[in-house]
């Protein structure tokens, strides 16, 4: 696959799998690594919701892991089943999926959310809030468990005014202890 567009920031994606953007798509951003039972049910969850269709986000590049090469995306996208919409990027902020994607919804869980709204990989979270707010980009936000903890995500610690941007996914709707980390061993 050549990824030199989107290097070179001359496409803001690529589609790596399916024919082409879902007119209506809501985006779960991951590393899938591999991808599993929860990225598809929270996308199937989030589709319901929302009436749109799911698409999967997957960046070459990411705030905190090193640089995809062609090599390890084409297993990565292996493990996906392939009726799903894949769109690579070269978006390893969520500000910057939004760029690329505006007046479009992701879904993420509660650990990705967490990470959304942490001043470490956002200076301005305030700004980046009101950005997302012009760019008409909203967030479902699942809860999830981590090291056998499930945090809930009405505990979501989100700035006052910002409110609307974050809709959360009820436990009894969604719910799957499962990661691609324990999935990795």
């Amino acid at each position: 696959m050549n990824l030199e567009p989107l290097l070179q920031n001359e496409v803001p994606y690529l589609i790596a799998q399916g024919k082409a953007l879902p007119e209506c798509p809501i985006f779960l951003p991951g590393s899938f690594n591999p991808f599993h039972e929860g990225h598809e049910k929270l996308l199937r969850v989030a589709c319901k919701k929302t009436q749109c269709v799911g698409t999967l986000e997957l960046s070459i590049s990411n705030v905190d892991k090193p640089d995809l090469c062609s090599k390890e995306l084409e297993i990565r996208l292996a493990s996906i089943p392939s009726d799903l919409t894949v769109v690579l990027t070269n978006a390893p902020t969520f500000i910057q999926k939004a760029r690329c994607f505006p007046n479009r919804p992701f879904v993420l869980g509660f650990d990705t959310a967490i990470r959304l709204l942490d001043p470490k990989y956002h200076a301005d979270i305030l700004g980046m809030l009101a950005e997302f707010r012009a760019l008409k980009t909203r967030f479902f936000v699942a809860g999830r468990s981590i090291n056998q903890t499930f945090y809930d995500p009405f505990k979501l610690d989100i700035p006052k005014g910002f409110e609307e941007l974050f809709l959360q996914i009820p436990e009894a709707v969604f719910r799957v202890d499962l990661s691609s980390t324990e999935l990795r061993g």
